[in-house]
Order: structure tokens, then sequence, then C-alpha cells
């Protein structure tokens, strides 16, 4: 592994002022559970490490009036231990419990998992599927964007030379609902997943009919995506089981699925199918 200066910036600014002064060179890193390993993997030889453990508020999770905000330093394993996660949105705890070891979770944090922009990132689908909003700074100023649209490709983000990922915010969610995710794997243990899936829905006070639906499915195409053809088979309507098989297949059929050495394209497809089926029932028991 080729030797690097590693630069430890108090604040933003002084963070951004250093990757614009040796530019390509340089590579922020939070926890490094990635980056890291890419270094020594020789697919990026920066010459100078940021990093931005050091910057204070970065680390926050703040929950008013209904509104959550996440810092992008923020560890799995703070979600994981954190109350309000485990009350009020428990499909973050179903994806970052399964995130690698305790050791990797207590390092690893949520904005890396999100820039480092893998198909199979956990923590993205849930995000998506609670409609969170990406938060950035960078040499031009602040900028805000759906983090559905953060996303443009396998390792590739929107965010700009020299940004910063700073927060994640997710929107108050109506009454009545209910959300869960299930990362598929071939076996009970620190493993990429072969696909992931989850299930938003919110219910009129009948706690019958579907008024929001959102499907975010992970692994399945060379980004994150929502499943917007099957959540609007459930949306406006009574949800029983034949709604929901009507979900499931259409999901199945909006997901660009690959073979790869993890699953086939039709394997996937058809967990697809069966899994948004059951992680509808999860978030209809939660939201009731």
């Amino acid at each position: 592994m080729n030797k690097f200066d590693y630069l430890m910036p108090i604040s933003i600014s002084e963070a951004i002022s250093l990757h614009k002064n040796y530019g390509d060179q340089a590579q922020y890193i939070a926890g490094g559970t990635d980056v890291m390993v890419k270094i020594k993997e020789g697919k990026i030889n920066p010459q100078f490490v940021i990093s931005l453990r050091h910057i204070q508020d970065l680390d926050h999770i703040v929950y008013e009036k209904g509104q959550l905000t996440i810092g992008a330093l923020v560890t799995h394993r703070m979600l994981e231990l954190s109350p309000t996660i485990r009350k009020e949105f428990p499909i973050l705890i179903d994806a970052v419990e399964n995130i690698g070891s305790v050791q990797i979770r207590n390092v690893a944090t949520i904005g890396g998992n999100i820039v480092n922009a893998v198909p199979s990132a956990d923590s993205a689908v849930p995000l998506i599927t609670l409609g969170a909003e990406v938060r950035t700074i960078g040499p031009k100023g602040k900028r805000a964007m759906a983090l559905e649209d953060f996303f443009v490709g396998p390792g590739k983000t929107l965010l700009k030379d020299g940004e910063i990922l700073v927060e994640f915010v997710i929107p108050k969610l109506p009454s009545h609902t209910g959300a869960a995710y299930w990362k598929h794997t071939r076996r009970a243990a620190m493993e990429l997943p072969i696909l992931g899936v989850a299930v938003l829905i919110s219910f009129d006070d009948d706690m019958q009919t579907c008024t929001e639906a959102k499907i975010g499915l992970g692994v399945v195409a060379p980004t994150p995506m929502r499943a917007k053809n099957a959540e609007a088979i459930l949306k406006g309507k009574k949800v029983d089981d034949e709604i929901l098989k009507k979900a499931g297949k259409a999901a199945a059929q909006e997901c660009k699925a690959r073979d790869s050495i993890r699953g086939k394209a039709w394997y996937r497809k058809d967990m697809v199918e069966l899994f948004v089926q059951r992680m509808a029932i999860v978030a209809m028991k939660r939201a009731r």
C-alpha cells in the first residue's frame, strides 16, 4: 500500500479548503471501511487522505416534530442502539443491524455507505423508501436533493468535486404508516445481500385503504430503485392478499436484475415478488 499524508481538519470549511488545495490527489475518509479497502487493493491512490472524523456536529440524530435528521458521521451502531430509531423507524434497524459485524458497525458511517454507492448498500434502500433527502456542502455552497436521485450508477453519485455529504433528512411520515426491510442472503452471517426489499405503507383512518405506498429495491438494478408501478397498484386500494400478489409481480417486472456470482437474475426476480408481499405484511402490522 502506498504512503499518504493523513489530514485531520476540525471544520467542514477546512476540509473543503484542503481538498481544493490538493485536488485529485486528495480523498475524504470517514469510517474508512470502504476507502481503506480501495486503497489496499490499489483501486484508488490518494496522496492526501482527509479525515472527517474530527469535525463536530456531523454525528447527530435529531427527531423533532416527526422529522428525522441523521448526520453523515453517524455510525451504523449508533443507529442500531438509538431508542428513537428503534421506536419510530424500525425499518432502519432492519437494515443496519445486519451490516457486517459489531466491530464494523462501530466505525462504518451511514454517509460513507451511501457515498460509496454500491448497489448492495443496505442503508440506501430503506432511506429511499422513507423519502430521505441528502444535504451536501461544497466549494460552491450547499445543495439538497432526493436520495433516490443521488445515485447515477455503480459507485457514482451526484456529488461534485470537493463536496461533502453532511446529513440526511427524513420528512414526517403520514399517520398510520409502517415500513420494513429485508436483506436476503444465502446464509445468516456477514455477507453482501443477494437483494434488498423495503416496503412502506400508509393507511386511511379505516386502517384498510392504502393512502401511500413506497417500494425500494436493491441489487436488482445498477442503482437502488423505487418500484413505482407496483406502488401505484397499492395506492387507493384496500390491501388484501390479491393486491399484494399483483404488487409483488409488478415489482419483479420493474427490476433490472442481472446474473452475478451471488445470484441469477431469474432468482432475484422471484424473490422480489415474494419479499415485496412479505415486507408489506410486516409494514402493515407496524402501521396498525
